[in-house]
């Protein structure tokens, strides 16, 4: 007692530190929550003691050990010859008395012994602790509804395109009357950004298209001796069908998303709140701008990607077939008629203007959060795809007596 009072006193002594038990001191000493199974003349009686709280349950060595001893004890725990005395339990929470409610198969056990303030708490988890439903089977009804809301959602998307398209057109007779006043800043940024950066990567796709399929087609030509019909075969296939679609996938895939990106970044940033506040029409310098700009460069990305796939074409097909350059490029304007190439540049500025619209429209619907934006870009490139391929199997249907 009286080093003890020293030991305060004097600014020296540093008092000895109580060591905290370890989680496997906790589990073999008495404070650990546990389950004494007693037998008495009245039967079997299971008494919980030391802390059921969640500072003690959550140890991982102490719940380990309470898991393993619930599990020895079984279903008989809760049959009605047993009794639960939980009196003696130092302190009781939400979760131990879940723990205890989940072991008794969430009911009453017939015998039980607890304190007023125990009870309550065994109460509130009973009142909360409530299996969830079993899911309907899944019958015509929900598929009838989920039916019906997926076509209101392509019904709202075409309303919103063609209002777009709507839109275009009295910006575009707007621009005729007061040139002056057009966007012609915006229109040359974008006819760089789509246009002139878009050459490398449409060349080299479209010069390994083309080494592919003469590859693949001199394989069968060369079996009925019929090697000169590969300039015709790869030059209808690109000019007229391969090089604008291709060109198109891939401006749908590179310009598209991040047309959809920029005006969605934008809804996020609330600068198109902004511009609608100041009176700037959204169509005016935002949509025509870039529909002008992909009617014009399409056609000649189509041509350039077209050029590339062909020239591919013709280095396969004079190292597998020996079909010299010369011949090839004579005998290409023999074998396409122009005409192929005026439809293939018209559908090109088809194309490019329906990739404007459907990423300018994915990109004015983005709600102001992040993950609307990425969900607005990825709808935008899969529509522009789809659309594009659906298009062009429409102008093969229509023009199909065109340059053949």
């Amino acid at each position: 007692m009286a080093s003890a009072l020293f030991c305060r006193m004097s600014p020296n002594c540093v008092a000895p530190i109580k060591k905290m038990p370890s989680p496997e001191e906790r589990v073999a000493s008495e404070s650990a929550p546990h389950i004494d199974q007693q037998d008495t003349p009245e039967g079997a009686c299971y008494a919980a003691l030391g802390p059921w709280t969640a500072a003690e349950l959550t140890v991982q060595p102490v719940w380990d050990a309470l898991a393993t001893r619930l599990k020895a004890l079984g279903a008989s725990a809760s049959s009605g010859a047993v009794r639960w005395d939980l009196r003696r339990i130092d302190r009781l929470d939400h979760l131990g008395a879940q723990v205890l409610w989940n072991h008794w198969g969430r009911r009453w056990p017939e015998k039980l012994e607890v304190q007023p303030a125990q009870r309550a708490v065994l109460e509130r988890v009973a009142e909360f602790s409530v299996d969830r439903p079993a899911m309907p089977p899944p019958g015509f009804r929900p598929s009838f509804l989920a039916l019906g809301e997926g076509l209101l959602k392509i019904a709202g998307h075409s309303a919103g395109l063609i209002a777009l398209v709507g839109r275009l057109l009295l910006n575009l007779i707007k621009l005729a009357r007061r040139p002056r006043d057009g966007p012609w800043r915006d229109l040359s940024g974008h006819l760089y950004h789509i246009g002139a950066t878009a050459l490398p990567i449409t060349a080299l796709v479209g010069f390994l298209i083309g080494v592919v399929l003469a590859y693949l087609i001199s394989r069968q030509l060369r079996q009925y001796g019929a090697d000169a019909f590969i300039v015709n075969i790869l030059g209808i296939s690109l000019v007229r069908e391969l090089g604008p679609v291709l060109a198109a996938i891939l401006i749908a895939g590179r310009s598209g998303s991040a047309i959809t990106a920029q005006i969605g970044v934008m809804r996020v940033t609330e600068e198109l709140d902004a511009m609608r506040v100041m009176g700037i029409a959204h169509s005016f310098r935002l949509v025509m701008p870039r529909a002008l700009a992909l009617a014009i460069v399409m056609p000649l990305i189509s041509v350039w990607t077209t050029v590339a796939a062909l020239l591919g074409g013709m280095l396969a097909a004079d190292l597998t077939m020996g079909v010299t350059p010369s011949f090839f490029i004579n005998a290409l304007p023999e074998a396409v008629d122009a005409a192929n190439l005026t439809l293939a540049s018209a559908k090109s500025v088809v194309f490019g203007v329906l990739i404007a619209l459907i990423g300018c429209h994915f990109g004015l619907r983005v709600k102001p959060n992040t993950e609307s934006l990425g969900q607005g870009t990825t709808a935008s490139v899969v529509t522009s795809i789809t659309v594009v391929i659906l298009v062009d199997a429409l102008f093969a249907v229509l023009f199909k007596n065109v340059g053949i």
